[in-house]
């Protein structure tokens, strides 16, 4: 790994390949125009995984489809109040956390797809 100051396209492969070696289950990167090069091409031939660059449609400033889903789910983990600071010293305690408050947010939503049904049949 490099010094904290280095660009995210310079660490960016050191990190992919530690992670596509640890996880079976990952297919498929999505990746901003800024990571185009080798690395598209190293992550297919040696690992067999696709890496797809989302390419912006318009000038200025557009909502990405793809990469809304990435912004909006890291607002929502801001919103809990247990992962605002980093107390945890173990990388999976921390990963737990993050279970915990997708869990919590997909409770409450249950709950109020359940009073929203219940108020129509009744």
């Amino acid at each position: 790994m490099g010094a904290a100051n280095q660009a995210d396209v310079k660490a960016a492969p050191w990190v992919l390949f530690e992670r596509i070696e640890t996880d079976e289950r990952l297919a498929k990167i999505l990746a901003d125009q800024g990571y185009r090069g080798d690395l598209e091409v190293d992550l297919a031939a040696v690992y067999g995984v696709e890496f797809e660059i989302v390419a912006h449609q318009d000038k200025g400033f557009s909502v990405q489809p793809k990469r809304w889903v990435v912004e909006r789910t890291g607002a929502w983990l801001e919103n809990c109040r247990g992962l605002t600071r980093d107390y945890e010293r173990l990388p999976e305690n921390h990963q737990g956390m993050v279970y915990v408050a997708m869990i919590r947010l997909m409770l409450r939503r249950l709950e109020n797809n359940c009073r929203r049904w219940k108020e129509k049949i009744a």
